[in-house]
């Protein structure tokens, strides 16, 4: 055996070993660890009032992932090490569930929420959102910022209002697609775009942009935030902050920013 063939045993014996030490510690961090929370992108804030809020009374850490709903479930799909999954809608969470990703027994529609046309703070923009509402028009030239509307939540409902009052056809050419809600919300704030639709959350948690008027609740599905445990955490303490997310702090924590809270708190 040639010192060159010995040498490439040794280090590629070297490499398992070292490849069996790198797999147990993300099973014991995944045990043991902060509760990792995959959350939407418009519960942002909100989300880390309440994890304060539960450190505080427990001790105990989360560390929370925002992203478009459909981002997420994507990564839980591929293994990614997530404990909870929040989404901003049934369809992606009924995508993990069909999967058999998700504690279906854990699963509940826990907010809702309505979608707004936004524009920046100074814009002198008014109108009232009907069917034939003149969109164009106000656009002025100007891009339409929304999330993706074929996968990120609040572009499907967006969309939907749209068709619904007879104005998508006239700006889907005008329409700035972002990956997620508050990237379209950013191009409003920053005076980027004209005019947008975002979550009412997300418009009371941006002082640089202000509603022009809500969607009526008629136009679009309803906006449904479902919660569950993924089906794969290991940790001990998942259990207890998905439970914290339905009781009486947090609840107080999701009205106060504008959310509807649907499920019963403990």
């Amino acid at each position: 055996m040639s010192v060159s063939f010995r040498s490439f045993r040794v280090v590629a014996k070297a490499a398992v070993v070292a490849a069996a030490f790198l797999v147990q510690p993300v099973s014991s961090a995944f045990a043991d660890g902060p509760v990792t929370v995959f959350a939407a992108a418009s519960l942002k804030e909100v989300l880390g009032d309440i994890s304060t809020a539960w450190k505080a009374e427990t001790g105990k850490e989360t560390s929370v992932s925002f992203a478009a709903s459909s981002a997420l479930a994507k990564q839980v799909q591929e293994g990614a090490p997530a404990d909870i999954f929040f989404s901003a809608d049934l369809k992606w969470m009924d995508y993990l569930d069909k999967a058999g990703l998700i504690a279906a027994d854990t699963r509940s529609n826990l907010l809702g929420n309505r979608i707004v046309l936004v524009a920046p703070k100074d814009s002198n923009v008014t109108t009232k959102i009907a069917e034939g509402f003149p969109l164009k028009d106000l656009l002025a030239g100007g891009k339409l910022a929304m999330g993706n509307t074929e996968s990120v939540p609040a572009g499907l409902y967006g969309k939907a209002a749209l068709e619904k009052l007879g104005v998508w056809d006239s700006v889907k050419a005008d329409i700035a697609q972002s990956d997620s809600v508050r990237a379209a919300l950013l191009l409003v704030s920053r005076a980027e775009a004209p005019l947008g639709i975002v979550y009412e959350t997300d418009a009371k948690a941006d002082k640089d942009v202000k509603v022009v008027d809500r969607f009526p609740e008629e136009s679009h599905p309803e906006i449904v935030y479902p919660a569950a445990l993924v089906k794969e955490s290991k940790n001990a303490d998942a259990k207890a902050f998905l439970e914290y997310l339905h009781g009486e702090k947090a609840r107080a924590i999701f009205t106060a920013a504008g959310f509807t809270v649907l499920s019963k708190t403990n």
